[in-house]
């Protein structure tokens, strides 16, 4: 699994940073670009829940996530003749949909081995992130020296695919899960969790903290560009926000004992609301790679507290269908609405929008207090 993952964020280590530039390449504004990533982004709120249900069912989840990976890499390739922006969207939606429905079953074979084996996910996760730096920093150096703009954005274009091809090799490394349970166990876990209104209430939580996080993903290396930040430094800023993710997940175990999933959520919305209100408006070179450091809290602490409040009240026997879920509400319907924003705000504020993204950063917040006094009031009543 840890293969699994450094093989997916080889893919998006270059595509986060880069992405965007080689859009922009082709053509097209920001809020084409928003409208891009927005729509890769809705498709997920179907697509993810239903082939995680698709793997729960015939409990061959190895077989599903080769033949996303497939997927993912022949529409990349197909994205190479074409210009139009009726195309590109159209591929880079089939992509995207294929690539972001790994993720989800991926987290739920690992989420197995941490309720039934005791396993870091933390540990097993970070594998991922140092694949991100490596493929950030490489990507950010190879920019760097590519001859022309032009150039630039074939060669984006190539280290995707590159990539992609590497997460069809990973697919076949995974390990097969275990065999699933009957399909009455699984839809009576699901209408179990359906009902419940905290897991609700975390998914509206999670979505704000992820989604605060949309405007850097979007926009964040066309607004460094702005800045007159070089590629190389570009690359270096991204990578050095995932190397402070490295070391938060690899004491990720402890932290969560200690602080619990609650706990390590309320810590990623508090240091949002202080990244992008800062970010806003100190935008030098220094503040801002001081800033990248709180990423291992906005993001990391956000997503392990997630994690395991997950694997902590999740079915078994509804493990990819409820990780899938999560994923599809979390970080489709909410990172969706706040991507197709994005890109106006982008426009009419430049940086200045991410005063906006603090503003979900609080809103995440307020939600895992309503979540913690939730969960208060049941053990007082019970």
């Amino acid at each position: 699994m840890a293969l699994f993952y450094g093989a997916t964020f080889l893919l998006v280590g270059v595509q986060t940073p880069f992405w965007p530039v080689w859009l922009a390449g082709r053509g097209f504004g920001p809020q084409q670009i928003a409208l891009i990533f927005a729509a890769a982004i809705w498709a997920k709120v179907v697509a993810t829940p239903a082939l995680g249900a698709l793997a729960d069912r015939f409990g061959r989840r190895r077989a599903v996530m080769l033949a996303l990976a497939a997927v993912s890499l022949a529409a990349y390739a197909g994205l190479w003749p074409v210009a139009g922006f009726g195309a590109v969207l159209a591929l880079n939606l089939v992509a995207g949909t294929a690539q972001s429905a790994l993720g989800p079953l991926g987290d739920a074979l690992t989420l197995a081995a941490v309720r039934e084996e005791g396993a870091d996910y933390g540990r097993i996760r970070l594998w991922g992130s140092v694949s991100f730096i490596v493929a950030a920093v490489g990507s950010g150096a190879v920019l760097a020296i590519a001859p022309g703009s032009d150039t630039s954005g074939d060669t984006v274009l190539v280290l995707v695919l590159a990539a992609a091809a590497v997460v069809v090799l990973a697919c076949l490394a995974v390990p097969q899960a275990l065999a699933a349970r009957g399909g009455g166990a699984r839809w009576a876990a699901l209408v179990r969790l359906a009902s419940d209104r905290r897991f609700w209430l975390f998914t509206a939580a999670a979505a704000m903290l992820q989604s605060s996080h949309q405007l850097y993903y979007g926009f964040g290396t066309l607004y460094w560009r702005a800045l007159g930040f070089s590629d190389a430094a570009i690359g270096a800023l991204w990578a050095e926000g995932v190397v402070a993710e490295i070391v938060l997940f690899w004491q990720g175990g402890r932290l969560a004992a200690r602080l619990g999933p609650l706990g390590l959520m309320a810590l990623g919305g508090a240091a949002g609301v202080l990244r992008w209100s800062l970010t806003a408006v100190v935008p030098g070179l220094g503040a801002t790679a001081l800033l990248q450091l709180l990423h291992a809290l906005t993001f990391g602490a956000s997503h392990l507290g997630a994690m395991y409040f997950i694997a902590r009240t999740v079915p078994p026997a509804a493990a990819a269908s409820a990780q899938s879920l999560y994923a599809g509400l979390s970080t489709g319907i909410g990172s969706g609405l706040v991507m197709l924003a994005a890109g106006r705000l982008y426009a009419a504020f430049g940086g200045e929008a991410y005063l906006f993204m603090a503003g979900l950063s609080a809103l995440g917040l307020a939600g895992v207090a309503a979540l913690a006094a939730t969960a208060r009031r049941a053990g007082s009543a019970g």
